[in-house]
């Protein structure tokens, strides 16, 4: 009888270890999978980094840190590593997650190499009279790369970055506009670091994009971009952003950034830090000590 009363005092711890793939949380908020360091995408870390790695030294990086998805940014003196960064992201088991804008060495190593990343081109902001005039001539902008990134099997992600083009609504039209031609592959990738101007209504905005979002670039929000980069976890609002994300279950990939001229494995591990410290604070716990960045 002894026996028959211990086991049914561990049942219910039993069952929450299996419920939970053997981790006892106890109550504690589950961090969302696709905020998790393994399926995040690191972001500006290529043009953006004190130390100039290389391709080699960049995926040593991401994979001692526990990244194990790459957006790739570019300059011109990054075009002859092109082939070397495929490679060396293959060999150490990194995610050749996008690439952003358009470049034809890059598009036909794609090719050789069967690497189907998302294309991430920044939405055209047209000098129309009319909102109708505008996203008519957007859409006529964007076809030629979305009948490109078709061919290649690449979804084409259309990239805020300021001006009309930039605004959640505009970017929905556009997006709906290349769909609605057959361009099923197109949707939007989101930045926080563009987007300040929504921090009040993000609930709104995210909304709207949420159908539609290929990626979403996390960054830790001030008012007024003062200043406009910071790591997660430095920002008045990103807490209050982080759990309007997570409530809305958005489940799709989720980006941190470097974008500075730091050490960009510094700053990546800043911001895991930071969204670490902000996850445990979803559930309503209070904050611990914010990280020293």
């Amino acid at each position: 009888m002894t026996r028959l009363f211990a086991w049914a005092a561990l049942c219910p711890l039993v069952f929450l270890l299996f419920a939970n793939g053997g981790r006892a949380t106890l109550g504690a908020a589950e961090i969302p999978a696709n905020l998790q360091a393994r399926n995040l995408v690191a972001w500006c870390i290529v043009p953006f980094d004190a130390k100039k790695r290389s391709p080699a030294e960049r995926a040593e990086m991401l994979k001692r840190i526990g990244l194990q998805r790459c957006a790739y940014d570019w300059r011109a003196e990054h075009v002859p590593q092109f082939e070397d960064e495929i490679q060396q992201y293959r060999k150490h088991g990194i995610e050749f997650f996008a690439f952003w804008d358009v470049h034809d060495d890059a598009l036909r190593l794609f090719e050789k190499y069967d690497l189907h990343p998302q294309i991430w081109k920044t939405a055209p902001s047209p000098d129309a009279a009319t909102q109708a005039d505008k996203v008519s001539a957007a859409v006529r902008t964007m076809e030629p790369l979305a009948r490109r990134t078709k061919q290649l099997g690449c979804s084409l992600g259309l990239y805020n970055h300021g001006g009309w083009g930039g605004e959640p609504r505009n970017l929905v039209a556009v997006c709906q506009g290349l769909r609605d031609l057959g361009y099923d592959h197109v949707g939007i990738v989101y930045n926080w670091h563009h987007g300040h101007e929504h921090i009040d209504d993000w609930a709104e905005s995210l909304r709207i994009l949420r159908p539609y979002l290929l990626c979403l670039n996390l960054n830790g929000m001030n008012a007024n971009a003062n200043p406009k980069i910071l790591p997660l976890g430095a920002g008045q609002h990103d807490l209050s952003m982080l759990k309007t994300l997570v409530d809305s279950g958005y489940t799709g990939p989720i980006g941190i950034l470097n974008h500075t001229d730091l050490d960009a494995e510094a700053r990546l591990r800043d911001n895991l830090d930071g969204l670490q410290w902000l996850t445990k604070q979803l559930d309503g716990t209070p904050a611990a000590p914010r990280p020293q960045f």
